[in-house]
């Protein structure tokens, strides 16, 4: 890839795929202090796998910071269906950031705003000047496939990724990027808990948004539709548009970021000491010997 590449990494989504997928056999790596440490040992795998198969030129590192943020004053029961942290989890977050910091790499995060806010701020900050690689196991993100920005959705197993692009993004989705918003505006979310339009699911979303093309010519133009759709719109647009407004992501977070500070370095000596010394991880080279 071009030499000025700036990998954006979901450092939640790496942190929470870590953790679970070695929670269910209840082998947390407790260390000699007593901390959890099987979530960092995932993120460890993910985030060294992603530097090597991106090969960045810079790379920056987003976070959630709480729970709360703008989209629950927006709408009260978001994300309210979701469970607390696991405790075992809890003390990873921070050393989960050390880490990154121990990397000499950037860790971003605005009070009140997601880590996917930080990183489609910054990434349309940055697609001018450069390519720009967003690594994440969230679909979400895919809203902000661009020119110069591709999003990379974590598979099954280590190393495998999905990119999409500009080029590839309708063969994959059948749907331009920003479509993607109005899709979950329609289908709502039961993950992040809003409704969208009760009784329409994927299968309808995707058909209205291939005959329309948005949310706001479907609305212009309802009176071409089926009674009882026309009556599911009416009845729901309160909750339709309230939706739309929770699936899309910000891209002006007031962050205070300069990209020289997000130059990949070559160093290993830093972070193989902290890994030893703090973590307690005995053998790091399995993360470090392919990225210098």
């Amino acid at each position: 890839m071009n030499k000025q590449h700036v990998l954006i990494v979901d450092g939640m989504a790496l942190l929470f795929r870590g953790f679970f997928a070695t929670a269910f056999t209840g082998n947390f790596m407790v260390n000699s202090k007593g901390i959890p440490r099987n979530g960092l040992f995932g993120f460890l795998n993910y985030f060294t796998n992603a530097i090597e198969t991106f090969a960045p030129s810079h790379v920056v590192c987003c976070w959630d910071m709480g729970s709360q943020t703008f989209r629950n004053e927006l709408y009260d029961n978001y994300k309210s269906n979701r469970d607390t942290p696991p405790e075992e989890l809890i003390p990873q977050f921070d050393l989960a950031k050390e880490i990154v910091s121990a990397f000499d790499i950037p860790n971003v995060g605005v009070v009140g705003y997601e880590a996917d806010d930080c990183i489609g701020t910054l990434a349309k900050r940055l697609q001018e000047e450069f390519v720009v690689t967003i690594v994440s196991g969230d679909q979400d993100l895919l809203q902000l496939v661009d020119r110069q920005i591709n999003v990379a959705i974590m598979k099954k197993g280590q190393g495998n990724y999905e990119v999409y692009t500009m080029d590839n993004f309708y063969e994959k989705k059948s749907l331009s990027p920003l479509q993607i918003i109005d899709l979950k505006g329609l289908m709502g979310d039961s993950s992040d808990n809003y409704p969208g339009v009760k009784g329409i699911g994927e299968k309808t979303a995707l058909k209205l948004l291939d005959q329309y093309g948005s949310i706001d010519r479907l609305l212009e133009e309802k009176d071409s539709l089926p009674k009882g759709m026309q009556k599911k719109l009416e009845q729901y647009k309160e909750d339709l548009m309230i939706s739309r407004k929770l699936a899309a992501i910000m891209t002006d977070v007031p962050i205070e970021f300069a990209i020289e500070t997000a130059i990949w370095k070559r160093d290993r000596s830093t972070i193989e000491t902290y890994l030893i010394e703090e973590l307690e991880f005995n053998n790091p080279v399995r993360w470090l010997k392919n990225l210098s």
